[in-house]
């Protein structure tokens, strides 16, 4: 594929990766910087979520709405696990919010159908799954201090071809930033088969549990995700910042196969940036 990504790796960050601890993020709040080695119980909750933006991002435990801004593969599989673990959801999709109606009767009391504007206004966090040339159609202000999950890759065969992304010079995720400079975005989901977002979750504390990585700026949205992710079955590895988001694009090791922390830690520290 002709998908690249930003700078190559340095041997520092690289080093961290492998050296990462071995603690999960976790329901619980027991987070793990693994790049600086901070203790993994320190049981430190994340700020409350800041509609204004000036603090760090975070949702208590009593976060209950998922706004999903595209309901395709991925955003109807992650509206599943959601209401499934008692999260409220709402649907959106560029077709209209009756073109979501089976979708929603599937889902039950939990779930209804909005435009994009509603559903990002409406949730406590936003999932944007939308091809990554549509992202100039999600909208800004109603995102604004919120925690907004970006599942998107870049296909040159679908999108089109991005300059600053052939050149590794930004990744996808940095590019929603920059459309959202009010929200914290975080790269997840954008790694694993729709259907095992369901199939494969599995309890906290199960051997061999698959883990997804996660990259972002803010440690407290990261930690939000990550919080929300350990609930919906996976462990969690933080690779970094939305700039090392490239190691977990398409055509790296970790895209694609099922991955225990460990073994997701090696992969993103054998990833190698790709330019076209």
């Amino acid at each position: 594929m002709s998908d690249s990504w930003a700078s190559a790796p340095s041997a520092t960050a690289t080093d961290r990766i492998r050296s990462a601890s071995p603690c999960r993020y976790s329901s619980r709040w027991d987070v793990t910087d693994r790049f600086t080695g901070r203790s993994c119980h320190g049981h430190e909750r994340p700020a409350q979520l800041s509609r204004n933006g000036p603090e760090r991002a975070g949702v208590d435990q009593g976060m209950t709405t998922i706004g999903l801004i595209g309901s395709g593969h991925i955003g109807s599989q992650i509206a599943r696990a959601a209401t499934a673990h008692g999260h409220d959801v709402v649907l959106s999709n560029s077709r209209g919010p009756e073109t979501l109606g089976d979708l929603v009767a599937e889902l039950g009391p939990r779930a209804r159908a909005a435009t994009p504007a509603e559903a990002a206004a409406a949730g406590d966090i936003v999932v944007v799954t939308i091809p990554l040339k549509a992202i100039g159609t999600v909208p800004v202000e109603p995102l604004d201090g919120k925690v907004v999950i970006d599942t998107n890759n870049y296909y040159p065969q679908r999108d089109g071809h991005v300059a600053a992304l052939d050149d590794g010079s930004t990744t996808s995720s940095q590019l929603l930033q920059d459309r959202l400079p009010g929200s914290h975005v975080v790269k997840a989901f954008n790694h694993i088969a729709f259907a095992d977002i369901t199939d494969h979750a599995q309890e906290p504390g199960t051997d061999d549990r698959r883990a997804l990585a996660i990259a972002g700026d803010d440690e407290g949205a990261k930690a939000t995700v990550a919080s929300l992710i350990d609930e919906l079955g996976f462990d969690v590895v933080d690779l970094g910042t939305l700039a090392e988001s490239w190691r977990i694009q398409p055509d790296t090791p970790g895209y694609g196969p099922r991955l225990t922390a460990d073994g997701m830690r090696d992969a993103l520290a054998a990833a190698q940036p790709q330019t076209s």
